[in-house]
């Protein structure tokens, strides 16, 4: 089937499509991100099928970002051209890493050694560079301080890489389909991305921010505002899903005639049964567009460069047990949040079942309680255990969850025998079964079995990224080789120092993929991948320059 491209010719080769209007909008919106002349050498390419490899004369985007949240928006400003340098009146309260920049004040830090600078830093990301570009847009915020940023931002034209930003809603990703009831656990000022303080933008639209912590509905819009203020919006496309996204290979014969175009890091790969050796070469990406009156648009982007940058939002957990498909188990605060305002538990004399211990199902406690619906929490740890969220977090700071935690403590069903209390918890318990009479069977640490009536269950046990666009669901990248990626237990494998992904040359990966769930620290993964392709696009310029290739991908 033929499907839209950003090397063919698109205009009278639509398929399956409601209107012509729809085409020309989605030919026009990438025309306009990559110029008129660009534009004009897309319009005279012949359309590709599915089963054609793309040739040499192909045009090739040097970035393509999947994801549009706080990961994908703070790369694209640094692949824009903005460049961190030190500001001429700072000083780091770090003495060690302030020589260090004074070393080199003249260079924005992109341009400096990220390893040098962030050796010996401490901080609550296991990837250092994370560290390092949180030390210097907060120093010493881990211990109570609120100093201001030690670096001004320059717009730098000149370093700009083309790129496009692709995601499923408005620029703020999963942002803007949280429960915006709820407060943010880190503070707005963590929340910010470089360049624009969070503060400044809430008193410019005269918005009430009440404390340091603000509800996810005001990230989310700060969020997209960000990207229009900074200029960032021809980069980005919304209503965009991805189901595809694969190495292409050709005979190293064909190669030989371009070979000194591509990145450094292009891979020889050699049949096993002696055939001709294969190579490695750009990114098929594919995917859809939905339109406003609900078309899909397919479409296929080529890429030396894909940024993952989807968070892990995409896929809640589930308990795999019996019954977990019924109706009436729902796995996501929106979910829940919708039941209570359509009047689905109003005037139910069963409780809502929640499970789990962390911070969302700490909010659908509250959420419950504050809409006087009695509650059953059930979760596997003991109320004593070091690792909840809850022991790392002040009560000054965190009222509301350490309220939760309190009564997760005080109104266990071995102290309460009344089930129908306003709160019950069920402490080292396991869920079974669901049964399709509203029931739900548990099981405590000692084997004893309980059954349950309820109106609603309600899952929350954490998510899981959902990366089924690429082999194997990226199995294969992770920390622990063949297993789904997970945040905590198996991260994205990357260097250190560039997030590029040590399985996979010119496939990067930041944010909570990587390990970095707080916004804090995934602008880190952004400093490190702008480096690493600025290093990369600059070898590249010196050879086309030197005369050694022209190259067939984008200035």
């Amino acid at each position: 089937m033929p499907v839209w491209c950003c090397r063919c010719s698109l205009a009278s080769h639509f398929r399956t499509y409601s209107s012509t209007e729809t085409e020309g909008q989605l030919l026009n919106s990438f025309v306009q991100y990559f110029g008129d002349s660009l534009g004009r050498k897309i319009k005279r390419m012949p359309l590709i099928e599915e089963t054609v490899l793309p040739g040499d004369s192909l045009l090739t985007l040097p970035v393509v970002v999947i994801g549009n949240g706080p990961s994908g928006i703070c790369l694209s400003y640094l692949l824009s051209g903005y460049r961190p340098y030190l500001s001429p009146e700072a000083i780091h309260p770090n003495p060690v890493l302030h020589t260090k920049l004074e070393e080199a004040r003249h260079l924005s830090i992109v341009d400096q050694d990220l390893e040098y600078l962030s050796e010996g830093l401490e901080g609550r990301s296991s990837n250092p560079v994370a560290v390092l570009f949180d030390t210097l847009l907060h120093p010493d915020a881990d211990f109570g301080y609120d100093y201001p940023p030690v670096l001004h931002w320059k717009l730098e034209q000149h370093n700009y890489i083309p790129h496009i930003v692709l995601g499923k809603g408005p620029p703020g990703g999963a942002w803007h389909s949280m429960e915006g009831s709820m407060l943010t656990i880190s503070f707005g000022d963590w929340m910010e991305l470089p360049g624009l303080s969070f503060k400044e933008w809430a008193a410019s639209k005269r918005r009430n921010i009440k404390s340091d912590r603000v509800m996810p509905e005001e990230i989310a819009c700060y969020y997209k505002h960000y990207v229009k203020v900074m200029g960032l919006q021809k980069n980005f496309r919304d209503n965009v899903y991805i189901t595809s996204v694969s190495r292409l290979y050709r005979g190293k014969d064909d190669e030989d005639r371009s070979q000194r175009n591509e990145d450094i890091s292009t891979q020889h790969l050699e049949m096993e049964d002696g055939q001709k050796s294969l190579i490695k070469r750009n990114w098929e990406v594919r995917g859809y567009q939905r339109a406003t009156d609900g078309s899909h648009v397919p479409f296929c982007l080529f890429a030396e460069n894909v940024a993952l940058a989807t968070g892990t939002f995409d896929s809640p957990g589930r308990l795999q047990v019996e019954g977990e498909d019924f109706p009436f188990v729902l796995h996501s605060m929106s979910d829940f949040g919708a039941a209570i305002s359509k009047g689905k538990l109003r005037g139910k004399a069963d409780p809502v079942l929640i499970v789990g211990a962390g911070l969302t199902a700490a909010d659908a406690v509250l959420c419950a309680c504050n809409n006087n619906i009695p509650v059953i929490h059930v979760f596997r740890r003991r109320v004593t255990d070091t690792s909840l969220i809850f022991k790392q977090l002040p009560k000054k700071l965190y009222p509301e969850y350490h309220k939760v935690y309190h009564m997760m403590c005080t109104q266990s069903h071995t102290v309460d025998s009344n089930q129908h209390s306003a709160y019950t918890s069920f402490p080292e318990h396991n869920v079974l079964s669901f049964k399709p009479e509203m029931k739900c069977v548990l099981q405590s640490a000692s084997g004893l079995k309980k059954i349950l009536k309820f109106s609603v269950a309600l899952v929350l046990i954490g998510s899981h990224p959902n990366l089924f666009f690429l082999k194997d669901q990226g199995h294969s990248i992770g920390r622990h080789s063949n297993q789904p990626i997970t945040c905590k237990g198996n991260p994205i494998e990357i260097d250190p120092y560039t997030y590029e992904c040590t399985k996979e040359a010119n496939l990067f990966a930041l944010g909570p993929l990587v390990g970095d769930n707080f916004v804090r620290f995934l602008k880190g993964g952004a400093l490190g991948i702008a480096r690493c392709l600025a290093i990369r696009q600059k070898k590249k310029h010196e050879l086309i320059e030197s005369g050694d290739g022209g190259g067939d991908g984008v200035p």
